[in-house]
């Protein structure tokens, strides 16, 4: 079973959110997951789209009372 890390950028407002998201992703290995709780409603567009971008596995968004939280697979 893959390591899961979390970030927390919850309060934090675009961009914040995806720059966080790039630098700890850097320093995960191939198949690592990310679990990422924010509250930014530009999030639910900018983390799908980021991953796209630099081909992680977007994994799935679920709600949460005060937060979403993203799931993100990292490729390469």
């Amino acid at each position: 079973m893959p390591t899961t890390h979390q970030l927390n950028a919850v309060g934090l407002l675009c961009p914040l959110p995806v720059l966080k998201i790039r630098k700890r992703m850097k320093n995960l290995s191939a198949g690592e997951l990310l679990l990422v709780l924010a509250d930014d409603p530009a999030a639910t567009i900018d983390i799908p789209h980021y991953c796209a971008e630099q081909g992680h596995e977007f994994i799935q968004c679920r709600p949460r009372a005060s937060h979403q939280e993203y799931l993100i697979r990292k490729v390469l």
